[in-house]
């Protein structure tokens, strides 16, 4: 059954004369005759997919994947096709084209996931931008404009303009701008403070610490604070090194002790 350019006008230039082919292939079993019918539909819309990935040609993904999406979405319209809703194939091929790659863009595209919902979102406060910043000459349109143009809330359109920006995502190397010396959004990534140990740690003695009888309080300021060694601080009090080793290990393990029990763990 030959497919054939038709003279009949059509909202699609590209639309082959594919009627009696379609009502040919409700009517025939599955089989060969029917595969082999089916794929000859199939070629005679693949320029009208094309031209519809094409319009999607500037998003960031390649060409010729656009058109394999697309073309998947013509064999779906094709299977899904019924002649006998009287409706022309291209009115029902097209949105379930665009459709396709549509959702590809969505699912596959997008570096962070972002809701459904935000995404139209950003839609929405595209176009409306875009219409915009056609009357708007030497301005970007207000939050306020958008959100009349789009009926959307300001807050809504807020939500649409940083989805905008979340279509794909800035390299950690990528060099800040303004920088003239290679600082990169890594280099201002924050990193875990080892002295937030410390302080805690400080915190939880510091009670324990002064309870502790002035002698002793006296000698660990001397060791951990003043830096002094233990000879240095026998001499200052007129005892042992070995006492005041022995002092400072009392000290410490007391204080530990008490600061474990304190938090319900073992010493």
């Amino acid at each position: 059954m030959p497919i054939r350019a038709t003279a009949t006008s059509h909202p699609h230039d590209d639309a082959p004369d594919t009627a009696s082919a379609f009502r040919g292939l409700a009517a025939l079993p599955a089989g060969a005759e029917r595969d082999a019918l089916r794929e000859e539909i199939v070629e005679a819309w693949l320029p009208m997919a094309d031209r519809l990935a094409g319009r999607f040609r500037s998003r960031g993904e390649k060409f010729d994947d656009l058109r394999q999406v697309a073309a998947l979405g013509l064999v779906k319209a094709v299977d899904r096709y019924d002649p006998e809703l009287g409706n022309a194939f291209e009115s029902y091929a097209v949105p379930t084209i665009t459709g396709e790659i549509k959702r590809h863009f969505r699912d596959h595209m997008w570096t962070l996931h972002v809701p459904r919902r935000v995404q139209e979102l950003r839609n929405r406060v595209r176009h409306a931008s875009q219409d915009l910043s056609q009357t708007l000459p030497g301005r970007r349109p207000t939050v306020a404009e958008i959100a009349e143009q789009a009926d959307l809330s300001e807050e809504d359109v807020r939500a649409g303009q940083e989805a905008l920006e979340s279509f794909s995502a800035l390299s950690l190397d990528a060099e800040l701008p303004g920088s003239d010396d290679g600082y990169s959004l890594g280099d201002a990534l924050g990193a875990p403070d080892p002295a937030l140990d410390t302080v805690v740690d400080r915190q939880a003695v510091r009670e324990r610490l002064a309870a502790l009888p002035e002698r002793e309080r006296a000698i660990l300021y001397m060791r951990f604070f003043d830096d002094m060694t233990q000879s240095s601080i026998a001499d200052e009090l007129g005892i042992s090194q070995m006492h005041v080793s022995h002092l400072i290990s009392r000290c410490c393990g007391r204080v530990r002790d008490q600061v474990m029990r304190d938090t319900g763990e073992e010493a």
